[in-house]
């Protein structure tokens, strides 16, 4: 599991890399069945850059709000590959600004032809785009049963704040409400986002909250865990992988 989470990583930052080195150079075709757009998307919010900024140090380009959280913290790391980096040498990405400004990709709703930099502006107000959010799917069951839901499921979708008790929570709400509420808040707390985990110590208080929250919690673990499968079955489950790989 480890071994795919590392690969799933490295080829987002490989991704990330190829499109910098792009950006940089003023090249804008996008690479086989990838839109333009993406090409100029923020790897944090995933839309269309927004006022970008790029580390100088490992050349990643994001959303200035987007980084803005992450040059709160007194030892910053950079969201995508994870390596430390000085908040000072962090710059305006004027080079990709004015690529927003040159090219047009087509809304991904009514398939017009916009700039990059009104794309954001045009897909708010695109009726076919509010069409489609309208008609997602619902999630319905697999299968339907009549049998009760446990009750003794740790919540892990949301959360409450370790500091005031605000509740219901996601992870992202968590860090915005912590990082404009209790930013100069010295008790030492307990990360409810770790006491949920089968893994968790609910008595393990963190003395810098604020910074762990941005180093340890920038994806979800429902992305990479199985919490139904027990410790013997995924002991199995990667003896049987590793044995394949060789």
């Amino acid at each position: 599991m480890m071994a795919m989470f590392r690969s799933f990583v490295s080829a987002t930052q490989l991704k990330q890399h190829h499109h910098q080195h792009q950006l940089q150079s003023g090249a804008a075709a996008a690479a086989p069945g990838e839109s333009i757009e993406s090409q100029f998307s923020c790897p944090i919010c995933l839309e269309v850059y927004h006022k970008p900024v790029s580390i100088a140090s490992c050349t990643h380009t994001f959303c200035g709000e987007c980084l803005q959280p992450c040059l709160q913290v007194t030892s910053p790391l950079c969201p995508l590959c994870r390596m430390p980096f000085d908040p000072k040498k962090v710059d305006r990405s004027s080079n990709v600004e004015k690529q927003l400004s040159s090219y047009k990709a087509p809304c991904r709703g009514c398939s017009k032809k916009v700039t990059l930099v009104k794309m954001r502006s045009h897909i708010s107000s695109c009726t076919k785009v509010q069409e489609q959010m309208a008609n997602c799917p619902k999630f319905v069951p697999v299968v339907p049963t009549s049998q009760p839901i446990p009750s003794n499921i740790p919540n892990r979708s949301t959360f409450v704040c370790p500091y005031c008790g605000a509740r219901n929570l996601d992870q992202q709400e968590l860090v915005k409400h912590c990082m404009e509420n209790h930013r100069n808040d010295p008790n030492k707390v307990v990360c409810p986002v770790c006491s949920a985990m089968p893994w968790g110590d609910p008595s393990y208080k963190s003395s810098n909250f604020l910074q762990h929250l941005l180093h340890r919690h920038k994806f979800s673990y429902d992305t990479f865990v199985d919490y139904s499968i027990d410790e013997e079955a995924a002991l199995q489950a990667a003896l049987a992988l590793s044995l394949s790989e060789n």
